[in-house]
């Protein structure tokens, strides 16, 4: 094919390989292919889609002759969409000189990108777009070729080792120059607070001029790198959004929309409404959309932490630092920082309550520790002990001090809510409180903590925002800002530079987030009674299920009561992982926070570990009143996480209680009628025998009457006092409709055939045998509630 060819068809392969923008043509569908069920595929991907494949020498072919690619403004992340279609120009550097407007007769703008940008949009959107696949949720996202394809472009174009392989070159002899075309008013890499480019510019394309020669080596690299970021992580509501701007760009966007309302006869508040609804949307990031962003992370750190240690002397820095070396040294403070900051707390206040939220707890577990993806390996050492962060990580947590202390916060709010009997949801609590735990963390944060509440010096209103980027401006390969030695002043800019001005900042260690660790723990503490009573009753219940209880009629099977939980299920070997969990996390607790032994002392009194007179669990927490108990907000917790509950019991008629699943519905209501006909015909003559004061009125009475109940039940919070009808003498043969009775007599009859003992003969032993029962139960035991045969 010739270079043309290749042009034209270029657009429609990489849209059938990744599947179209508005997610109608699924494409190759990468995300569940899989090695395991569809190996030839899965490798032919793979190697096509290799960054020395077929498919990357296309993209560097058609990159040498500069060709331009139209992506649709309407499929980018929402605030970037409507901060474009306000001509307002984005802050990231990546949409600069690329804003086309559309053709006569064209609908809507168009960014006009290389094909290695194109490539990279469609590749990493897909993540996004693709999400209605029905096979998604069957097979592993860390398996599928699309989270392989996401590790081997971070490894090739962010290498932790050596420098980015060059792509091959057409031209004999040449090298493909840097594509993006940029004017000198808006330098390379223009991310963070820059006068010149960051205020608002009417859309316009721009002519191509020759780029910074030194930029040809990692341009792929800052490329990758922020249309990753931009793609998952650039999601967020018109707040958040313009909290991010800096406040000449806030000012900028204020003029231009009281100029738009002036020309327009419409009403402003209309004019707002509609930019709002235009920045807000709808997003949901799935767990597969977490472990990528996770994957992100890690290697980042890895990438981050393969810098070469300064050399002493500052001149001899300026001539050996490579544009590698100073893109690994504002990686993660000027490209992911912020988003990911916001992207977590999204994920904080929006995730469901369930177990899948491990996801991504275990990405923001990822960031908070570089020193884990650091190239030193920890000292060998017999003992298991923990590793001690060390001081040189004590820049790294003073500048990310948010990320460590107002999501710790946020996580408490969530592991409150949440049943910490469940094994998954204590394995979460255990997983922070364990991370936190490490020692020197917890003195590092609040060190931090101290230099933010230090008394402040006069600061101008406009320079916390300058230490979001590491550069005052320009891009990062021009000269390095002079360093900062007040400490003070870094981790103030940072938290205002996230929060701004008016942030009033919550302390991790201070009084409101320990009251706040202080309940976690009695949760913790009446969750490990909770599990430690299901498995206590899940032993008795196995203990009492032998062959014996096929025979047996307990009044629970009459009265239908639940004494069961949805916890029964998880089995024993789960409630002793949670207890484990439950244990070391509250040792962990008890480590970052200084709690004496007397605290926790008080909290296992308030978790009510003592049970009641009648052995059985607590009931929730209620207060009286006139109309009898009420539940208190305790008590609703308790209920919906599963702590406590009332014992709940069927009231009424035992003979009109619903049909279980254990008995013939058929020949309940056939027994029924029976029973109803033996009731009414001899009613009177069973009334005059159990009123005998012999042998045979207490036989009787042990049969055919159901006495009231002595004791005094609680069964529900709102009725104080409730009393049970007492309905008489009376005959129910329910009991034979119930699978297990029916299943019981058939083996009877069937043991008995082989001693050669007809159905009438066994049936006259039963009957025998069964009197005898009842005539040794009326004599020792006539208090026993009946069993209503």
């Amino acid at each position: 094919f010739s270079l043309q060819e290749l042009h034209g068809i270029f657009p429609w392969l990489v849209e059938s390989i990744f599947g179209s923008l508005d997610g109608i043509i699924v494409g190759w569908n990468l995300r569940c292919l899989q090695g395991r069920t569809n190996p030839n595929e899965y490798s032919v991907a793979l190697d096509f889609l290799d960054p020395s494949g077929p498919m990357m020498k296309l993209v560097y072919k058609l990159q040498a002759e500069e060709y331009r690619y139209d992506f649709p403004v309407s499929y980018l992340p929402g605030p970037v969409k409507a901060s474009i279609q306000e001509q307002v120009l984005p802050e990231c550097s990546l949409y600069h000189n690329k804003v086309q407007f559309p053709s006569s007769g064209g609908l809507g703008l168009n960014l006009a990108l290389n094909p290695f940008e194109y490539y990279m949009f469609y590749f990493a959107i897909s993540l996004i777009t693709q999400k209605n696949s029905p096979a998604t949720h069957h097979v592993s996202p860390s398996n599928s070729a699309y989270f392989i394809l996401v590790d081997t472009y971070l490894k090739c174009f962010l290498p932790t080792e050596g420098s980015v392989l060059p792509p091959p070159s057409s031209n004999p002899g040449g090298a493909i120059p840097s594509p993006t075309p940029r004017s000198p008013a808006v330098p390379f890499s223009s991310y963070g607070m820059h006068h010149t480019s960051l205020l608002k510019r009417h859309i316009a394309h721009q002519p191509s001029v020759n780029a910074d020669p030194a930029s040809q080596e990692i341009w792929r690299s800052e490329t990758l790198l922020q249309i990753f970021v931009e793609m998952w992580l650039h999601h967020y509501s018109l707040e958040m959004y313009q909290k991010m701007q800096s406040p000449h760009v806030k000012l900028e966007v204020l003029h231009y929309r009281l100029s738009i309302s002036s020309k327009h006869h419409g009403s402003p508040a209309q004019s707002s409404y509609q930019a709002l609804h235009a920045y807000q949307e709808s997003f949901k990031p799935t767990e597969e959309h977490v472990l990528v962003v996770r994957l992100l992370v890690k290697h980042l750190h890895a990438f981050s932490n393969s810098l070469k240690p300064e050399p002493l002397s500052p001149s001899a820095h300026s001539h050996t630092a490579s544009p590698l070396e100073e893109f690994k040294r504002v990686v993660i403070p000027r490209f992911v920082q912020e988003k990911l900051y916001i992207f977590l707390q999204h994920c904080f206040g929006h995730w469901p309550l369930d177990a899948s939220f491990r996801a991504v707890l275990e990405m923001w577990l990822s960031y908070l520790q570089p020193w884990r993806y650091a190239p030193e390996k920890p000292p060998q050492s017999t003992e298991p002990l923990p590793r001690s962060v060390s001081e040189k990580w004590t820049a790294f947590i003073q500048e990310n001090l948010l990320m460590y202390t107002k999501l710790f916060v946020g996580f408490l709010n969530r592991a409150l809510r949440t049943d910490l009997v469940s094994p998954k949801n204590a394995l979460m609590v255990f997983r922070v409180a364990k991370v936190f735990a490490q020692p020197n963390l917890a003195e590092m944060i609040l060190k931090g903590e101290q230099l933010f509440l230090e008394p402040e010096l006069v600061i101008p209103h406009r320079q916390h925002r300058l230490f979001m980027s590491p550069t005052l401006g320009g891009s990062f390969l021009s000269s390095r800002s002079p360093a900062v030695t007040d400490a003070s002043f870094k981790v103030k800019s940072h938290v205002y530079s996230l929060e701004g001005q008016d942030f009033q900042y919550k302390q991790m260690f201070g009084t409101e987030v320990r009251n706040l660790v202080l309940k976690l723990a009695q949760l913790i503490c009446q969750a490990q009674q909770t599990a430690k009573s299901i498995s206590d009753h899940s032993a008795e219940t196995m203990a009492s299920q032998s062959f014996f209880s096929w025979f047996r009629f307990t009044p629970s099977e009459v009265n239908g009561s639940y004494t069961g939980n949805d916890l029964d299920e998880i089995g024993q070997d789960s409630i002793k992982k949670t207890d484990e969990y439950l244990e070391k996390a509250l040792e962990y607790l008890c480590q970052i926070f200084k709690l004496s032994e007397a605290q926790l002392t008080q909290m296992m009194m308030k978790c009510g570990t003592a049970q009641d007179e009648n052995g059985k669990k607590q009931l929730p927490d209620c207060i009286a009143s006139e109309n009898g108990l009420i539940l208190t907000p305790l008590g609703r917790y308790q209920i919906i996480n599963g702590l406590r509950r009332f014992e709940l019991q069927y009231q009424g008629d035992t003979e009109l209680q619903p049909i279980r699943s254990y008995e013939n519905a058929a020949l309940v209501r056939l027994l029924f009628r029976l029973s109803s006909a033996l009731n009414e015909r001899f009613a009177d003559q069973m009334e005059v025998l159990c009123s005998r004061d012999d042998f045979v009125g207490r036989l009787c009475r042990y049969h055919l009457t159901n006495p009231q109940l002595i004791q005094k039940i609680r069964y529900s919070p709102v009725v104080r006092d409730r009393t049970s009808q007492n309905w008489g003498p009376r005959i129910s043969l329910r009991f034979l409709a119930s699978y297990r009775t029916l299943i019981s007599l058939l083996m009877i009859y069937f043991l008995a055939s082989w001693f050669y003992v007809g159905p009438v003969g066994c049936t006259f032993i039963i009957l025998t045998g069964y009197f005898l029962y009842a005539v040794i139960m009326t004599f020792f035991f006539e208090g026993w509630k009946p069993h209503e045969h």
